[in-house]
């Protein structure tokens, strides 16, 4: 075994034991970043992104990163967070929560704020979307309407 993939996996088992987790099937996995994009089904790049901001932490082995199931479930909930609409900003006060308080109430309590918050949005923006395509379907009706003048009158003149 190389030094690297011994250091990884030593680096790995201090993270593991120093907070010993679930039965997750993948707590014993670790990722590099290509690994962890395919399993996520995103880029390379899109994991450094989070990393860079701070979202995730992975450890080093030697000039690689080394990425644990707790990286790949934040990354999880990260992805999720977008894809609900959250910003990064959001998405990482909730994360950072995890750590200061065990009992995860401080963490519910900013999620589901943050959801009714999100709801709240989604619904002003509904609202504005229906208006929006009751004008474009009026405007569509006149085009239609006033097209159908032009060919009209054009055949009676001929």
């Amino acid at each position: 075994m190389s030094y690297r993939i011994r250091h990884a996996v030593d680096v790995y088992v201090m993270r593991v034991t120093e907070h010993p987790k679930s039965s997750d099937p993948v707590a014993g996995h670790l990722y590099s970043v290509t690994q962890l994009g395919e399993a996520l089904g995103v880029s390379a790049r899109t994991i450094r992104f989070y990393e860079d901001k701070g979202l995730i932490s992975p450890c080093r082995a030697g000039g690689n990163r080394v990425y644990t199931a707790r990286d790949r479930a934040r990354m999880i909930l990260i992805l999720r967070g977008k894809r609900l609409g959250f910003t990064l900003r959001e998405i990482k006060e909730y994360l950072d929560l995890y750590h200061v308080d065990p009992s995860q109430a401080k963490q519910l309590q900013v999620l589901l704020k943050a959801v009714r918050s999100r709801i709240l949005r989604l619904e002003d923006q509904r609202v504005a979307l229906n208006q929006t395509l009751g004008e474009l379907r009026e405007v569509e009706a006149q085009a239609h309407r006033a097209l159908a003048d032009l060919e009209g009158g054009a055949r009676a003149a001929n």
